[in-house]
């Protein structure tokens, strides 16, 4: 029999306090508590539980979580509290022993076996605590799975960092209430957004580093093509480019993990002795690629976690216990795992949903002590700009398709802008990457954008990287209009590329046109400066008043007369 939990005196936060009083005034069976990632759902959770199993309210716990890693994470944190956990329970064995307070199991495990959860569930006075409960809505099959294993359940605690989802599969055991529109939408019973986090001082602020540049690519048909990151382009354009600058073989990627891992070097020498980095990328494949490309480029190493690989788990809980510099996953650590030296990101991935966004941006926004900032370097595409200037938006599940258009691109909608149309069935790459330049297009915090483009190595940049490692949140808004302010200010001729020839000489076509955009795109970024106009907007306004086609495809003549324009306004 598992001994008597006495209730944790561990101190809560506010957040913690006032969720907590509210839960156990009303005594739900159903409550849905949504906190932004690193605000300390896990904490919240197991105090619920061990306030319900002192006053015998319930006998059990079940711990239901969207990975395995996640599993153990939460028995480990549990334990800290005195709640036993098994997180090694498997459906082909079915039971545990009486020491344990309750199990922990992935969705996938319930999904497998749900009339064996249920009888568990019924057998004991059984609260449930769903980790990430969002994820109960990724396949019909897990929905359903959840809703017969856990209905007998005496309580059922929810718990998201971001109960929003891009399809209309209705989350179980959370409450939907018609909005304004008449729409569907999800209903915390108590919420704890980003804002307030970093009001709290319980979050980092997130500078978003984004890096745009000229991207080449040649189609399958022997034709080539040039487009600029941040450019208002097609999606199959924007799709094509952002994958370009993906590439592993290209300076795009290089000139990126190089100033990535400056400003890791910077926040370990600046009061962040155990600064960790985080890329995110795409595939298995491209992982293990960027760490070829982050050891040629820097010579550090990284640890790479696989998703297929059987010590993945132990691969992350020992980089967090270490002061290793670099890890590089694919989505395994995008959710919910927990390593709080993360303090640098890159985010080299095609994924743009708001919910993947959010759980990514989660793993480096965690607080340990006063004036810690995070650092995500990222590609300068329309959505993901978006995205970045969203953060502190609260967001629900909204059943219903009018607002999916807004809501960003998914891998499947990215892969079918990459696909041949001429040649159904043929799973032929559409493209060939020729290569990426990067510069820094802009500084993207607290829903604002500062700087305007500066070349990857160029003193600008450095300017930029160079941000001190400890600051609170008014002073990284304050050195961030300072830093503009100098760059605005400076001489045109200063902000050349590093690269460019000391002497004159006749320039190609290509050199003319690239030369030109880069200048057309400076003077769009100091106009969105003066206006907040959005970028895309005044691109947009250039060509209803000049006429031509996008920036990508103008002529030096039709690129000449928009910068005369702009000039003019």
């Amino acid at each position: 029999m598992a001994s008597t939990v006495q209730v944790a005196t561990r101190p809560l936060r506010a957040w913690q306090r006032r969720a907590l009083t509210k839960y156990l005034a009303a005594k739900p069976k159903d409550f849905l508590a949504v906190a932004t990632p690193g605000a300390g759902k896990t904490t919240f959770g197991l105090r619920v539980a061990a306030e319900l199993l002192a006053d015998r309210t319930i006998e059990a716990v079940t711990i239901v979580t969207p990975t395995e890693h996640l599993k153990h994470q939460w028995a480990k944190a549990a334990a800290e509290a005195g709640i036993a956990i098994d997180s090694n329970f498997r459906n082909t064995n079915a039971v545990t022993s009486r020491d344990y307070h309750g199990v922990a199991v992935t969705y996938a495990q319930v999904a497998a076996h749900p009339a064996l959860h249920r009888v568990r569930t019924e057998n004991r006075k059984t609260l449930v605590l769903l980790d990430e409960i969002h994820h109960g809505g990724d396949a019909k099959s897990w929905g359903d799975a959840i809703r017969e294993a856990f209905t007998p359940a005496v309580r059922r605690l929810c718990l998201t960092g971001t109960p929003f989802r891009s399809d209309d599969s209705q989350i179980p055991f959370v409450t939907y209430e018609p909005d304004a529109g008449g729409f569907m939408k999800s209903k915390a019973d108590h919420s704890y957004g980003y804002s307030d986090a970093l009001r709290d001082g319980v979050v980092r602020p997130v500078l978003f580093m984004a890096y745009s540049g000229e991207a080449s690519w040649r189609t399958s048909a022997g034709e080539e093509f040039s487009a600029r990151l941040g450019e208002p382009l097609t999606q199959e354009q924007t799709a094509r480019a952002w994958r370009t600058a993906l590439d592993p073989a290209g300076d795009w990627m290089a000139s990126v993990l190089r100033a990535a891992d400056q400003r890791l070097t910077l926040k370990r020498q600046d009061g962040i002795p155990d600064a960790g980095g985080l890329i995110i990328a795409t595939d298995q494949e491209t992982a293990k690629a960027y760490a070829a490309v982050l050891k040629r480029v820097t010579g550090h190493d990284a640890t790479v976690v696989l998703s297929d690989d059987p010590k993945a788990s132990g691969r992350i809980a020992e980089f967090a216990a270490t002061t290793e510099r670099w890890m590089i996953a694919v989505r395994m650590v995008s959710e919910g795992v927990d390593v709080p030296r993360l303090a640098v990101g890159v985010y080299a991935t095609s994924s743009s949903t708001p919910l993947f966004f959010a759980q990514a941006i989660g793993r480096f926004v965690r607080a340990r002590r006063p004036g810690e900032t995070a650092s995500v370097f990222l590609p300068s595409v329309p959505v993901l700009l978006q995205l970045a200037a969203e953060l502190e938006q609260q967001r629900d599940h909204v059943l219903g398709k009018p607002h999916r258009e807004k809501e960003g691109w998914d891998d499947d909608l990215l892969a079918d802008a990459n696909q041949t149309k001429d040649e159904p069935g043929e799973d032929e790459k559409a493209f060939t990457s020729l290569g990426a330049s990067a510069e820094l297009d802009q500084v993207i915090y607290d829903g604002s954008s500062f700087g305007t483009a500066a070349f990857a190595g160029s003193e600008e940049e450095q300017e930029y990287l160079g941000l001190p490692g400890l600051l609170a949140p008014d002073q990284v808004r304050q050195l961030l209009r300072q830093r503009q302010e100098e760059q605005l200010s400076k001489p045109r001729a200063e902000s050349k590329s590093p690269l460019a020839p000391q002497q004159a000489r006749p320039q190609s076509v290509q050199e003319r046109l690239a030369a030109l955009r880069k200048e057309l795109n400076s003077l769009v970024a100091m106009h969105h400066h003066r206006t907040k106009k959005p970028h895309g907007k005044i691109h947009n306004q250039l060509r209803e008043y000049c006429g031509g086609p996008p920036t990508a495809m103008a002529s030096i003549e039709q690129l000449e007369e928009r910068i005369a324009t702009l000039r003019s306004w």
